[in-house]
């Protein structure tokens, strides 16, 4: 538990809410005997997931691989065409425990001009350890993904919620993009719970409180089978 703890894993458990909107979400979890209250200011997360030719990364979630990384681009705002300051993220998944490995990136230009190969000129033009790029190299930009989402934190402190709501997908073709190839979810709300595992004894009590269930969600599957499948 503690070699856990030390490597920075947490619980992620989702929730793909059904029969409930936005609204009546928040209020289940501000009625919560959790004491949940808002914190950061709601937000738009936008991110370029990338993956092999043969849609491996897909391949290992749908099929429930306990052990499986997923890279993506993250930035946080408006889907302008220069993003100043993007992050790559390796999200490593062990069953319901996740971890994120990130490095800072140099602005990215989201124009009609990108394109995997612009991509890889961006990549090999970073300031990133080797392996990485090695690894960057045998794949691709397939997908953008965009949602809107808030925070929640519990009066303890060591349960966090987040929902998302307003989902666009966006397909990346081979040639220039003009991002055009869109497919938008404006009614699924998608709930969050993150912890520490020194808490995990005590999450069935914060989760037999909601008035949903633990259900298997990916922003990228749901994605993929939209725009690809």
């Amino acid at each position: 538990m503690q070699d856990i703890v030390d490597q920075g894993f947490r619980y992620e458990r989702k929730f793909l809410v059904e029969g409930l909107d936005r609204h009546q979400v928040v209020c289940s979890i501000k009625m919560h005997p959790g004491m949940f209250s808002e914190i950061y200011h709601p937000r738009f997360v936008n991110s370029l997931y990338l993956d092999s030719v043969g849609f491996d990364s897909y391949s290992a979630n749908v099929t429930g691989v306990a052990k499986r990384e997923k890279a993506r681009i993250r930035w946080y705002g408006e889907r302008t065409e220069r993003i100043s300051k993007p992050v790559l993220e390796f999200k490593i998944k062990r069953g319901f425990l996740g971890r994120k490995d990130r490095f800072p990136l140099e602005p990215i230009v989201l124009g009609d001009g990108f394109s995997p190969s612009y991509f890889r000129r961006f990549i090999r033009a970073q300031k990133l350890p080797p392996e990485v790029k090695a690894f960057l190299a045998q794949l691709s930009v397939v997908l953008l993904n965009r949602y809107h989402r808030s925070y929640y934190l519990s009066a303890d402190k060591r349960f966090r919620i987040t929902i998302d709501t307003h989902f666009e997908y966006f397909r990346i073709s081979g040639l220039h993009n003009k991002f055009l190839a869109r497919q938008a979810d404006h009614n699924s709300v998608v709930v969050e719970l993150k912890y520490g595992p020194q808490d995990d004894s005590r999450a069935e009590k914060i989760t037999s409180a909601f008035p949903f269930r633990v259900t298997k969600n990916s922003k990228y599957v749901e994605g993929v089978e939209r725009l690809w499948v």
